[in-house]
């Protein structure tokens, strides 16, 4: 008997890589879908649970490499699709990607969709790197179709030789799931560093000085985003006497970053350091511009939460970043692992209050029109449909805001 309503399963490895797709298993309940949603047991797994339309299932998944774990996750894997049959299958995530495609390939899953958020074997080396590629390698074997959510991303997969170029494609200007327009906006007025603003109370309690530009980081302190660098990179703004602050938004990931870390705490003006925080939002109203000196990305999300919120940003031309930054119009693209490249770039705008508003300005419309959230959701499911075999428009209309 035919369902009434296609089954799909999202799959990720670890429950804090749900907020990658926050508010689209929602968005695709609402539209008509019957949504399944699995990940290592979690609190956002637990919270989404919760949501109408949606049904959670939680299977442990290690992130690294662990043969005896990575079997026994593969049998409940097959054994989850076998009792759920689902219509079409999308995992993302190496681990996610490698134990949920050989299973959605074993029970011959009709729709089988790997999403490629990123490479995270761009930075590793030796037998991780071998160990990485192989994983990529099935995850994209096991697919009847991948997405990439950015175009650097998708050539490099095919430069190295893991997927077919006919097999990967880009959807819309790229992104797994956009940006919240309504939650992510400039401050009014858009001057954080002033005592008037309203970021003021939140700007006292941090410690920071009004009047004095500030350089914003939001993400995992690990050494993959180019700590390093960014600490060369702003020693040479001290020598060159380039006023500045620094607001770290994020927590301590690995022992590599917290070198980096040590760094950038015996800069002349030590860095503003919040951890880990629930709502990074009211952060970007504090901030003149973002610095993500990265090395690897998918397409950094942080980059269109920081556009969103009216602020350029300084990254570099890495895999996934380059694709996040309209060079010389939003922002700055500067040479990768390059302290000087990333100095030059943060000292034209920390001394240039107009050419920030500008390329604020151009980054909030350019995310505006291409990487609303429900654009990007829209383009996503629009990529699902097409995919199903001989399936009809069954979907509800969505009538609430773009965001």
């Amino acid at each position: 008997m035919q369902r009434l309503k296609p089954r799909i399963l999202l799959g990720v490895t670890s429950d804090m890589s749900i907020r990658l797709m926050e508010g689209f298993p929602q968005f695709l309940a609402n539209r008509g879908w019957d949504v399944h949603v699995i990940s290592s047991p979690g609190p956002q797994l637990d919270s989404l649970a919760e949501v109408a339309g949606v049904t959670t299932h939680a299977l442990n998944m290690a992130r690294k490499p662990a043969p005896l774990a990575d079997l026994v996750a593969l049998i409940r894997w097959t054994i989850l699709l076998l009792r759920l049959r689902p219509d079409l299958v999308s995992v993302g995530t190496p681990k996610a990607g490698l134990l949920g495609g050989m299973s959605a390939w074993i029970t011959r899953v009709p729709t089988r969709i790997y999403l490629l958020r990123g490479l995270p074997l761009e930075t590793a080396t030796g037998l991780k790197l071998t160990i990485l590629k192989v994983m990529e390698r099935i995850s994209f074997a096991t697919a009847h179709m991948s997405v990439a959510v950015s175009s650097s991303l998708s050539a490099r997969a095919v430069e190295l030789n893991l997927v077919k170029s006919g097999k990967i494609r880009v959807l819309g200007a790229g992104s797994s799931n956009g940006v919240n327009l309504h939650r992510f906006r400039p401050s009014k007025p858009s001057t954080a560093g002033t005592p008037k603003g309203p970021g003021k109370p939140l700007a006292t309690k941090l410690g920071l000085e009004f009047g004095i530009p500030i350089i914003g980081f939001v993400g995992r302190l690990t050494e993959d985003k180019g700590l390093r660098h960014m600490a060369e990179a702003l020693q040479i703004l001290s020598d060159r006497g380039v006023d500045y602050q620094l607001l770290i938004v994020g927590g301590l990931d690995d022992s590599a970053a917290r070198e980096a870390l040590k760094r950038l705490e015996e800069a002349k003006r030590r860095p503003i350091q919040t951890g880990h925080v629930q709502d990074t939002a009211p952060y970007y109203q504090l901030m003149d511009l973002l610095c993500l000196p990265t090395r690897r990305e998918g397409f950094p999300n942080v980059v269109l939460e920081a556009s969103a919120s009216g602020i350029p940003t300084v990254t570099t031309d890495a895999t996934g970043a380059v694709d996040s930054v309209i060079d010389g119009e939003t922002g700055f693209v500067t040479q990768l692992d390059s302290a000087h490249s990333l100095a030059n770039a943060l000292a034209s705008l920390l001394e240039n209050a107009e050419l920030r508003r500008r390329m604020g300005d151009a980054a909030r419309v350019r995310v505006h029109d291409q990487y609303a959230q429900r654009l990007v959701w829209r383009n996503l499911e629009d990529f699902y449909i097409q995919s199903l075999p001989g399936g009809l428009d069954f979907r509800n209309q969505d009538t609430s805001k773009e965001g």
